[in-house]
């Protein structure tokens, strides 16, 4: 019999690793309890949307009620607002409440925190779940709101959630300062692969905050995570962060096929599937197939499709080309580990730019802030091949690499 031992052993340990690796990841908000001596009897601030829940389905006001002594007294809604249900863009001005407890928007005149807003706060706490790309606003409303907290004295607490779409991959270019915007403030990649425990640690730390000031920052860590999953591998069940990000496939290909924002070209919305496909009424899908097929990009397959934006309360008002029948592409990612989503959406881009000129055009200064720079839209402009910019981003991607490893916190 003893020549079985080894052969039971090894099948042990490899259900022991398939056991583990379909653990369910415990997120900040699940581990309150274990941390509550940074809240108890103290005045909370709270900023917050409808993805604030932890895994058993509870939100995050019921979870901090729970706490002895602590007591709510603001809180405050991001883009879209406290309750998911604004429109990408919405300026949100209106104050209002929730059982009581002042709500403030984030996203309207004011994009920071007032000192009038947190007076009274004892403790700020973040809680969004982010999608990984640097122009999901989510993470500048963080970066803004750490620094009223650090002017005010006031720590700064996030309950940490995963990078939908990994921690390991990094695609595209630094953002150059000169075109800091609420689309992205501070020197990351488009998609940076933290999560915002460890870009508000790397923010902090790297003194990007105004005048260099620091947060008193505590971050209430995940359980479980692996830089290497994906959402859907979590365990977790998937909020819709944003009203046109309703699944893992859509955050997926955002970060390249967003930059679709900057050009008059319809990025799907106002459709069941924005993001996924894109097109015109003045496309010729078969031409533009054959040129981005001809590319054999990785990790995606590219198919014809025609749709008809609509505008869907909410969601989208007033799409571009709103009901007009449009033309276009639809992507269907094959290998999502394979697939670059920036490197594809600047090549679609290209594609369209050069195939349609007497109908293209850009959307000059919102399509250079999400690339965080004019060199993508001018290179495209002036007929140069890309290659030297995807080099480029390639050395600046293992720079961040280096420069962020001191803030991973998994």
């Amino acid at each position: 019999m003893k020549p079985f031992l080894p052969i039971l052993f090894i099948l042990l340990t490899l259900a022991s690793c398939q056991g583990k690796s379909k653990q369910t990841v415990v997120i900040g908000l699940d581990r309150v309890t274990e941390y509550q001596h940074l809240f108890e009897n103290k005045n909370l601030g709270i900023i917050a949307n409808h993805t604030a829940f932890n895994s058993r389905g509870e939100f995050i006001l019921n979870v901090f009620q729970n706490i002895p002594g602590a007591k709510i007294k603001a809180l405050f809604g991001p883009e879209h607002g406290f309750r998911g249900n604004y429109a990408a863009g919405k300026k949100i001005d209106e104050h209002s409440l929730l059982d009581s407890i002042p709500i403030y928007s984030l996203y309207g005149k004011d994009v920071k925190p007032t000192p009038e807003m947190l007076a009274n706060i004892d403790v700020l706490i973040f809680d969004i779940q982010d999608i990984g790309a640097r122009f999901y606003t989510y993470i500048w409303t963080m970066a803004l709101a750490m620094e009223a907290a650090a002017e005010q004295n006031i720590p700064f607490v996030v309950l940490d959630r995963p990078n939908p779409i990994n921690g390991e991959a990094i695609e595209g270019p630094l953002l150059d300062t000169a075109f800091a915007s609420f689309v992205g403030l501070f020197p990351i990649p488009v998609r940076h692969g933290m999560t915002a425990g460890e870009l508000a640690t790397l923010f902090n730390e790297q003194g990007w905050l105004k005048n260099g000031v620091r947060a008193k920052l505590r971050i209430v860590p995940m359980k479980n995570w692996q830089r290497s999953m994906w959402y859907d591998q979590t365990g977790l069940k998937f909020i819709a962060p944003s009203p046109n990000m309703p699944d893992l496939a859509t955050a997926t290909v955002y970060p390249g096929m967003c930059l679709l924002e900057g050009t008059n070209v319809s990025e799907g919305r106002g459709t069941e599937m924005p993001f996924l496909q894109f097109g015109a009424p003045w496309i010729k899908t078969a031409v533009l197939l054959k040129e981005l097929r001809a590319l054999n990009l990785p990790g995606v397959q590219f198919d014809s499709t025609i749709f008809k934006p609509q505008s869907i309360p909410g969601k989208a008002v007033h799409p571009k080309f709103e009901n007009q029948r449009c033309y276009g592409v639809r992507l269907r990612v094959t290998d999502r580990n394979a697939f670059r989503s920036f490197k594809t959406g600047v090549l679609v881009i290209k594609a369209l730019h050069d195939l349609y000129p007497d109908h293209f055009a850009w959307r000059v200064g919102h399509f250079d802030r999400l690339c965080g720079t004019d060199a993508v839209r001018l290179a495209i402009e002036k007929g140069e091949q890309l290659d030297v910019l995807f080099e480029q981003w390639e050395k600046e991607g293992e720079a961040f690499q280096k420069q962020r490893q001191p803030y991973l916190l998994y």
